[in-house]
């Protein structure tokens, strides 16, 4: 149970199936300070941030990292005792519990990283897939808009949801497979002025500033904002602009009643027939016909 005294809201989403548990978290804290937790619950966790920083002691591993903006790493735990201190007044994070049998089933046949943890938790050794915390890459970051934006409703809801939560299983195990040396990352500062770059863009998508001005703006010099953006994203600048684009364009037509033509100037699109060539483009039909074949939108 969490222990937290300067937490002024929380949003909070759960979804249970068979053999795991979705959740997605938004906290609001009224200060900056400690808050502990326990679980007794045998489990293995795919962690994601999402927004906020804050430090983070696994007890169990007498370990400690400090986190910020988009990360992932998957845990083992048999009984589970954190501190986590709020270096942000606010942190969103999503998780995916798995039973750890089914977990163990899975990962068996899985890459080695994959195998090495589930034997950590065939044995009951608390354990963490790597010691560096990745960055969510934006395939990663698609499926858990996906899932937190799920179209189907009963049977169909589930079935959606463990195929996601195993996708994301294989898209973490893919991403810790490559554990070389960052050809333009070298140090934290910069992985934080990349990462900055990212929620610049993410608040500005329907006028992002140009690779010049995002320069600028993150004092990264611009070779080394294309090149460390694409090794930790896994997508150019236009790229990632052009997904974001894309995704928020399908979400606004799936759950509003916004036309094509206001959505199309929403995500910055200079014109509607420019906003439905990319949108064709993106999902194989047309803005103004989703709405009738949402499944369409769903890849």
């Amino acid at each position: 149970m969490e222990q937290a005294t300067n937490i002024a809201k929380r949003t909070s989403n759960l979804w249970k199936l068979n053999n795991l548990q979705i959740s997605h978290n938004i906290i609001d804290y009224n200060s900056l300070g400690l808050n502990t937790s326990k679980n007794e619950t045998e489990f293995v966790r795919l962690h994601f941030g999402l927004q906020g920083a804050y430090d983070f002691k696994f007890s169990q591993l007498n370990a400690s990292y400090q986190l910020s903006g988009h990360h992932n790493n998957i845990l083992y735990s048999d009984g589970l005792e954190i501190a986590v201190e709020n270096k942000s007044k606010r942190i969103e994070t999503f998780g995916i519990n798995f039973n750890t049998d089914f977990f163990i089933e899975i990962a068996q046949n899985g890459n080695e990283s994959l195998k090495r943890l589930a034997e950590k938790a065939i044995n009951k050794e608390n354990a963490i897939l790597s010691p560096e915390w990745k960055t969510n890459n934006f395939k990663i970051q698609s499926v858990i808009n996906e899932i937190i934006h799920c179209p189907y409703s009963e049977g169909l809801k589930d079935l959606f949801l463990l195929s996601k939560s195993i996708e994301l299983l294989v898209l973490q195990a893919e991403l810790y497979e490559h554990q070389g040396n960052k050809a333009y990352i070298k140090d934290d500062n910069d992985r934080k002025k990349l990462l900055d770059a990212k929620e610049l863009l993410n608040a500005r998508i329907d006028n992002p500033p140009t690779l010049s001005e995002l320069s600028k703006l993150v004092s990264l010099n611009e070779y080394k904002l294309k090149k460390g953006f694409k090794e930790l994203n896994g997508t150019t600048v236009f790229g990632y602009i052009k997904h974001i684009r894309m995704n928020l364009a399908k979400t606004l037509l799936l759950e509003t009643t916004k036309t094509a033509k206001e959505i199309a100037y929403e995500t910055g699109y200079g014109s509607p027939q420019h906003f439905s060539k990319a949108f064709k483009e993106q999902f194989g039909i047309a803005p103004n016909s989703i709405r009738n074949f949402p499944d369409s939108t769903i890849f």
